[in-house]
This record gives structure tokens, C-alpha cells and sequence, in this order.
């Protein structure tokens, strides 16, 4: 039962008087309705009216708390597991049962367990090569001196880099997956924004349609794992699934097949479309920055790294392509600062609310690259990819591909800076990327003598 004048559940017989943050009074489906339509608009709407924490009913999620100050930030990621646990519903719905968006307690930590050495920031960077070289392969098919947009190009760059780097595919399968993926991980990222049940009315249905490219995904993965144990040199692969198929769990025991196919599209899905979105805005923020591309180009070619290092960190700052992570409090309540939750609400950190923020990083609304020069971002202020112990397992891995295509742009080519209005926000379902894809007009750069190949 809900307390209709107050919008909150009654206290428990026992522990601390619940204490909620405010929200509107209306019911969940209007609420539900305008966040689907626009979730960023809605919490945007919501902190200016209610303050940086509060309540919305929403009918995939039910009661949700949104967050959007670092000291609760803090006290979440830092709070046990056994207080709260994975948000439900997740992205688990369309990336399978042994994702690391379903999994949570123990089999959550023993998955991650296994699988962080391959993602160790040292061993990330072996992969180099292979993102330059997708990088300028996809690029020397770009026009030269006209308008176009840079999206559709980084998703494949991602996409290729992603099917060889981790999935150590190549031939027929490489081609198979690079047809498949696209508009599978597109359905998928929609679908998992939609409430209601997971209707499967055949390959006319959307999820019939998700289920069709899911079996067609496993069976290519089938071939790839039977190619990969039958390899005698699999010990000397550098690929994931090869460090995926040779990992054991304490007990000894290697990873199902099923599993090693849930966590290769985990992988994907989390860093396919959003690593190549976060290029796209970083192309649209540069050329509405000339000073500092110029700085940029100038530093590519003298072999440094630390402005484009910060600057990738203010592109995910001022565009966060992901909006919201969240839990579910699994105690009998949660206490964060003044506010105390009750068993069964989920509380949402909203990225965007923190990342624009005034007493969080001055000027905010700016895109300053120079506040990150030399500085690490804090943990509980800038947040792209989640905290605590479900922050994302690939951001090394994401924040060197970043890098490298970055730096092989400003060396390959110069961009064009412009007057034009910034792109505004378009959903692509789970990621928000620039409204025109980033568009950008390049003149390929002559060879000079000194500079870095």
C-alpha cells in the first residue's frame, strides 16, 4: 500500500523511519510515458523542480530514487553487496543469463574474478596496432572537402577492432558477424529500453526478430570456440575468447560455452556502440573548438598525449553517452545522507545530472579539456562508466581504442572547424549520440618529415 498524499510506502514494524526523496504525485504511467519518450529532458525537469535527488514511478522499474550527488554517489558504490544488488530490469534481457548485466553477489564476483586479467590496463595496450590499423582502413574512404557523418564510420571501426581484438574472429565468421551484430545490437539496445512483457510473435515480432539474430549469433560462436580449442597454439593467442577459453575459476572449472557467448556480446554491446558514439561527439566538440584541435594536432605530431588523454575525459564529461546506472536496494532499507530507502526501490545515478553540475565542475557547461590535463577524475563526480564492484570491465580497453583512433585522426588528417550550432541529442535506445552522427569535413594531411607514422 502507498501513502496517496505523501507518494511513499508505509515505514517498517522495525529499523529506521523511511525517509524518500519528493517527486510528482501523478501516476507511474504518465511518468513512464514522458521518460521513455525523453529521459533526459524528464530528469533534467525533476532536479530543477524536486533538488539532486528524487523519485520517480515508472512501470519497468517501479519506485526509483535518482541520484545526482557525489557524496551519495559514494556511499552507494561503496555499500555492500548484500544492501544492494543489480538493477532489474537490465541489459541481462537481450544479452543472455550469464551477462554481467544479470548476474549479481557471488556469481557476479566470481565471473569478474575471471575474466579482469585479460582487461588489465597493461595487456590492453598489445591491441594498438590493431585499432590503427581499422582505424586507417576505414578512413581511406573518406571524402575529402564535404559534409559527412563520422558515426556510422566508428561504429565499424569499433566493430572490427572489437571482432578481432576479442572475439579473435577472422574470415567467413568475421564477415558473418560484421552483417549480424549491427542490427542486432540496434534491436537490442531498444528493446531493452521498453516496458512490458518480451513478446516473441515470430520473425515479424521485434523480440521474435531479437531471438532469430540470438541463435544465429550462438552458432557462429560455436564455430568460433570448436576452431579456437582445436587450435594447438591456443596458448599463444592474444585474443579474449582464447584468454576466455583458457581462464579457470578457483575451483578449476573453465567457463560454459554459453556463458563465453553471453559475455563476448556483453562485451560488444557495452563497447561497440558507445566507444564509437563518444568519437562522433568528440569530432562534433572539436570542431566547434578550433584552439584546441589545433593543440591537439600539434601534440599528435610531437608524440604526446596528455591533452587528448584529458580531452577524450571532457567529451564523456559533457556529452555521457550512457545517462543512468542503478541498483536495487535488496536490505530492509538504505540510508543515503538524509534519505532512507526502503527493500524494492531501485536507485538511479544519473550520469548527465552530476556531469553538468556547477559545484561539481565549475563552468560545467564548458568544454574545457584543461581541468582533466595532468588530473584524474574523480570516482564519484565523473562516472561514464559506472563504480564500485559492477564498473565496467572494459573502460581500459575503451579509453585506449579512444586514444589510438583519436591520435590517428589528428595525424592523418585536418579537420575542419566550424560556426555551426552544437548537434543536439538523439536516443539510439540505450546510448544518446549526436543528431547529425557528428558531421565533419577532413583534407587528408601531407607526409611531413619528423612527424610520427
Amino acid at each position: 500500500m502507498t501513502d496517496l498524499a505523501t507518494n511513499r510506502p508505509p515505514a517498517p514494524a522495525t529499523g529506521p523511519a523511511l525517509r524518500i526523496p519528493p517527486g510528482p504525485r501523478h501516476g507511474s504511467r504518465l511518468q513512464g510515458f514522458a521518460f521513455v519518450a525523453n529521459r533526459r529532458r524528464v530528469t533534467q525537469r525533476m532536479s530543477r523542480r524536486y533538488g539532486p535527488t528524487f523519485t520517480l514511478r515508472l512501470p519497468a522499474w517501479g519506485p526509483t530514487v535518482f541520484l545526482s550527488e557525489p557524496a551519495l554517489v559514494k556511499q552507494l558504490y561503496t555499500t555492500s553487496p548484500e544492501l544492494i544488488g543489480n538493477m532489474e530490469p537490465n541489459l541481462g534481457r537481450v544479452l543472455g543469463p550469464s551477462s554481467f548485466f544479470n548476474l549479481d553477489g557471488e556469481e557476479h564476483k566470481r565471473q569478474r574474478k575471471l575474466l579482469l586479467p585479460p582487461f588489465h590496463g597493461r595487456r590492453v595496450q598489445s591491441y594498438e596496432g590493431i585499432i590503427e590499423e581499422e582505424t586507417r582502413r576505414e578512413t581511406a574512404g573518406w571524402p575529402e572537402g564535404t559534409s559527412f557523418p563520422v558515426q556510422e564510420s566508428m561504429m565499424r571501426i569499433t566493430l572490427n577492432a572489437i571482432l578481432r581484438a576479442v572475439f579473435g574472429a577472422q574470415g567467413e565468421e568475421f564477415e558473418a558477424l560484421r552483417v549480424l551484430l549491427p542490427p542486432m545490437v540496434t534491436l537490442g539496445s531498444r528493446l531493452t529500453m521498453l516496458p512490458g512483457p518480451e513478446l516473441d510473435l515470430g520473425r515479424f515480432s521485434p523480440w521474435g526478430r531479437f531471438r532469430g539474430y540470438r541463435r544465429e549469433f550462438d552458432a557462429i560462436i560455436g564455430r568460433l570456440i570448436a576452431t579456437a580449442q582445436a587450435d594447438p597454439e591456443l596458448d599463444r593467442r592474444n585474443d579474449i575468447l582464447a584468454l576466455m577459453l583458457q581462464a579457470r575459476y578457483d575451483d578449476g572449472a573453465a567457463m560454459d560455452p554459453g556463458a563465453v557467448a553471453d559475455q563476448l556480446l556483453t562485451l560488444l554491446a557495452a563497447g561497440h556502440e558507445t566507444t564509437a558514439t563518444i568519437l562522433a561527439w568528440a569530432v562534433e566538440r572539436l570542431r566547434r573548438h578550433p584552439e584546441i584541435l589545433a593543440r591537439l594536432a600539434a601534440e599528435a605530431d610531437e608524440g604526446g598525449s596528455q591533452l587528448r588523454k584529458a580531452t577524450i575525459t571532457e567529451v564523456q564529461r559533457t556529452r555521457p553517452v550512457i545517462d543512468l546506472t542503478g541498483r536495487n536496494v535488496k536490505g530492509e532499507s538504505l540510508t543515503l545522507g538524509q534519505w532512507v530507502v526502503p527493500r524494492g526501490y531501485r536507485i538511479m545515478i544519473s550520469i548527465s545530472l552530476i556531469h553538468q553540475d556547477d559545484s561539481v565542475f565549475p563552468n560545467a557547461a564548458a568544454f574545457e579539456p584543461d581541468r582533466f590535463v595532468g588530473v584524474n577524475p574523480d570516482m564519484y563526480s565523473w562516472v561514464p562508466f559506472g563504480g564500485g564492484t559492477r564498473r565496467c570491465i572494459g573502460a581500459a580497453f575503451a579509453t585506449m581504442e579512444m586514444d589510438v583512433v583519436l591520435r590517428t585522426l589528428l595525424r592523418d588528417f585536418e579537420l575542419e572547424t566550424t560556426r555551426e550550432p552544437d548537434e543536439g541529442w538523439h536516443s539510439r535506445g540505450v546510448a544518446w549520440a549526436p543528431e547529425r552522427g557528428g558531421l565533419a569535413v577532413v583534407h587528408r594531411r601531407k607526409p611531413t618529415e619528423g612527424r610520427p607514422a
